[in-house]
């Protein structure tokens, strides 16, 4: 086979199609595998938005909760304080026993 400029040039010309070809092939694929990375990029940035926003709303739950319990807290303190100033039920049981001994003694008002 004998080889001269115009032979030289259609399998150039040839080659060259081919080789456009497969890099719009390549550039296809490439294209198809960067827009899946950016889906996948996406679906994980939602799931973060997601998950910051419960993030923020447990915090404000737990802050909401703490308050409470100061408010709880609170309240048990003056519970407790009250409480010993009251007779338990032993105490009331021998004092109205007292009381009913001493009004047979000194008979009722």
């Amino acid at each position: 086979m004998e080889l001269n400029e115009q032979k030289l040039q259609e399998v150039l010309t040839e080659q060259r199609k081919e080789y456009q070809i497969y890099l719009g092939t390549l550039a296809e694929d490439f294209q198809s595998q960067v827009k899946l990375i950016a889906e996948s990029v996406s679906g994980i940035q939602q799931q973060l938005e997601t998950l910051r926003d419960m993030v923020a709303q447990n915090t404000e739950d737990i802050e909401t909760i703490k308050a409470d319990m100061e408010v709880m807290k609170a309240d048990l303190q003056l519970i407790k304080q009250n409480l010993k100033r009251k007779v338990d039920t032993e105490e009331f049981e021998g004092l109205e026993k007292r009381v009913l001994y001493l009004e047979k003694r000194f008979g009722s008002a």
